[in-house]
């Protein structure tokens, strides 16, 4: 018989693998994969509240041990819920799902029938036709309950100290101070509100407890009507109706402290538009040049020494609640550390706003309670707008760099500083250290927040019209500037068309040939892409400062040979930028040297893809000395940015229609081009779409 048996077994391993016989029952239900309307299974003081009868959710398995070759294992999911009535009865719900695969999840939505406010309890197990596993409750498991909720939470109530209703106030400060609204709501099931101010922000919000009322912080952008809205969730995820609050914020205060710098040379005091006068040291001296494009007409030059400073003997802010404090600045010098304004604390700066020294190069700083932010790249006698912040309400500084922020925000908590405020030194151990040398103008201290929209404002440097070129006539070979300035000078192979000047018109002779209309206004600079151009008499804007131009070109060929130049300004030795473009790749493209050499490498800073050929197209390039970026705009909208952290300065005059070749002149353009304007200071994009127009953007 023995010997039988391992006949068999040898039998049975040739024919294949072997596998049990008896069926094992599918496994038990886990906790942790049951779920009551997508809510994890929970009960006692945990039950989950649901807005409608829930959709319950296991997943189920079956032994691996049942898993054959080409089988799924099926099984079915047996649910039942339970719950005692008013009656005190128990009333039980079951329900059988159809056959799925193993690892499936299994659902069912409990009847209509369940009563609302009541805990309803539930359970579930798996059956494979032949046996049936453990319910998920027995063992270790656990009771998976819920609570029907069939009744939405009352509507919210809304207040704010800060921004009272308009029947009360109608205007409130204001733009840059925050207001704390609180929602509150009768019923006291609420555990979240969703909300949403008048163009943001949005969001959800949760109570501490439920029925416990919430509040949050606003910080207003802009001035206007404003309004808050908000729904009451309850813990069933039920909303309220839709509660309004609406309030009117006005324009943000002025400035608590202003000093403009521009007091007449001589003096030994600066005056305060508002706050306290600052006296001076001997080292200050006023009445020097200010930023041009802003509204300040003078400045302050401070010599670095231990006399160069001013003060006011007195605070200007507290500085553990919010404030801003902000200055035009010029440093004669970036190798050192050098402030420009603080408030002095025991033995040391509250706060400072200046320039640090370090490696790789120097950078701005402002300095609060221990925490820094740095960023920017100071240079030499160049003019920048520095602005520091700290918001109380989030505990965090930042630093804004010609109205642009810069660096991290850092986290601060500042002490009292009751001492002095300084313009041009900071307080230290031994003294007054880190004294500015350069130009210091307009310092502000603002006591609030001084919003994004607002910092731009107070950097920025308006541009100023150079000139524009309307190429609509010439006159002994110049075609004039609109207001007079200098003119630009037609070369050979370049001439003025004038819609006029047609060999016959359209609507009189069937037969007349197509002839292109003026690009803007009734004429425009035709070239002809051999010895054609237009020249001013030298350099048109300053490279190595912010500069805007703006041109309109109409190619003649549709599919050109070669790179054409539309304008450029050259060095000493090469161009410092000229825009053409490559039919290569159809792209226009802005194209600088590496270096004012002969023989540098040119680069494409930036370039704009454009498969429209032989169509009107109106071009703009920008270089923003504040950020060091330069930008090429095709049509308005479409912009490739660069970084150019350093200028180069051109000595050369602008080119319409060419630019340098080696000894010579190369890349002529064939084709038209009309409305060449120029300003000093970078336009800013909202303001581009208006150029090449027919007339002057307002830079309002």
């Amino acid at each position: 018989m023995v010997v039988g048996g391992c006949v068999a077994a040898l039998l049975a391993t040739a024919a294949g693998p072997a596998y049990a016989v008896d069926n094992l029952p599918p496994k038990q239900p886990l906790v942790q994969d049951l779920q009551s309307e997508g809510k994890a299974c929970a009960t006692g003081d945990d039950t989950p509240y649901v807005s409608e009868p829930p959709r319950l959710s296991a997943m189920l398995y079956d032994p691996e041990e049942d898993n054959q070759p080409s089988e799924s294992s099926p099984i079915k999911g047996e649910f039942e819920a339970w719950w005692t009535d008013e009656a005190g009865v128990e009333q039980r719900r079951t329900y059988t799902t159809i056959t799925l695969s193993s690892g499936s999840r299994y659902y069912w939505t409990v009847p209509d029938d369940i009563p609302a406010n009541t805990v309803v309890s539930w359970h579930v197990r798996a059956n494979d036709g032949e046996a049936t596993s453990a319910w998920s409750d027995e063992g270790d498991g656990s009771v998976c309950s819920f609570v029907y909720d069939d009744v939405n939470p009352e509507k919210a109530t809304l207040s704010s100290p800060e921004y009272p209703n308009p029947e009360d106030v109608f205007w409130v400060d204001g733009v840059g101070v925050y207001g704390h609204f609180t929602m509150d709501s009768p019923s006291d099931d609420v555990v979240s509100y969703r909300y949403g101010f008048l163009g943001g922000p949005y969001g959800t919000v949760s109570a501490e407890q439920p029925g416990a009322a919430v509040t949050i912080p606003y910080l207003p952008l802009t001035s206007g009507p404003k309004s808050l809205t908000v729904r009451a969730i309850d813990r069933s995820g039920r909303s309220s109706g839709e509660s309004r609050y609406d309030f009117n914020v006005q324009s943000g205060r002025a400035p608590v402290a202003r000093w403009k710098l521009d007091d007449p040379a001589g003096s030994r005091s600066a005056s305060a538009e508002t706050g306290t006068a600052a006296r001076a040291g001997t080292g200050v001296t006023f009445g020097g040049p200010a930023p041009t494009g802003t509204g300040a007409t003078a400045t302050a030059g401070l010599d670095g020494s231990g006399h160069g400073f001013l003060t006011t003997d007195a605070p200007a802010t507290d500085i553990r609640k919010s404030f801003a404090v902000s200055a035009w600045v010029r440093p004669a010098e970036t190798g050192r550390n050098m402030t420009v304004a603080s408030q002095d604390a025991d033995e040391q700066p509250g706060f400072s706003l200046g320039l640090r020294n370090q490696v790789p190069g120097p950078v701005w700083s402002f300095e609060i309670a221990g925490a820094k932010v740095s960023g920017g790249a100071p240079e030499t006698g160049e003019w920048a707008h520095l602005l520091g912040l700290y918001d109380a309400e989030t505990g965090r500084a930042r630093l804004y760099v010609n109205g642009h922020e810069v660096g991290t925000a850092a986290e601060a908590t500042p002490a009292e500083a009751a001492g002095a405020f300084q313009i041009g030194r900071a307080r230290g151990a031994t003294g007054y250290r880190d004294r500015w040398h350069g130009d210091i103008g307009d310092v502000r201290v603002h006591d609030r927040v001084v919003v994004p929209d607002e910092v731009t404002e107070l950097a920025l440097r308006k541009p100023k019209l150079l000139g524009r070129w309307s190429l609509e006539n010439a006159t002994d070979g110049t075609s004039p500037e609109q207001s007079g300035g200098a003119p630009l000078r037609l070369g050979a192979g370049a001439s003025i068309y004038r819609d006029s000047d047609g060999p016959c018109r359209p609507e009189e002779d069937p037969d007349c040939p197509y002839v292109p209309p003026a690009l803007v206004g009734n004429g425009h600079l035709g070239l002809d892409g051999e010895t054609g151009y237009a020249a001013a008499d030298g350099p048109v804007v300053d490279t190595t400062e912010s500069f805007t131009l703006g041109v309109v070109v109409r190619l003649a060929d549709s599919d050109p040979a070669r790179p054409m130049t539309v304008l450029s300004q050259a060095g000493e030795h090469t161009d410092v930028f000229k825009v053409r473009y490559e039919p290569s790749t159809y792209t226009w493209q802005l194209v600088m040297p590496e270096k004012d050499e002969i023989g540098a490498p040119e680069k494409v800073v930036a370039q704009i893809k454009s498969s429209e050929r032989g169509q009107e197209r109106r071009l703009a390039v920008i270089y923003d000395d504040g950020t060091d970026t330069i930008k090429l705009f095709l049509d308005g909208s479409i912009k490739a940015t660069a970084s150019l952290p350093h200028g180069l300065r051109s000595t050369g005059a602008l080119q319409l229609g060419r630019s340098k070749a080696g000894d010579g002149w190369g890349e002529y353009l064939h084709g038209d081009v009309d409305e060449v304007q120029a300003f000093s200071g970078a336009l800013r994009d909202k303001h581009v779409p208006f150029l090449g127009t027919g007339t002057d953007p307002c830079l309002c």
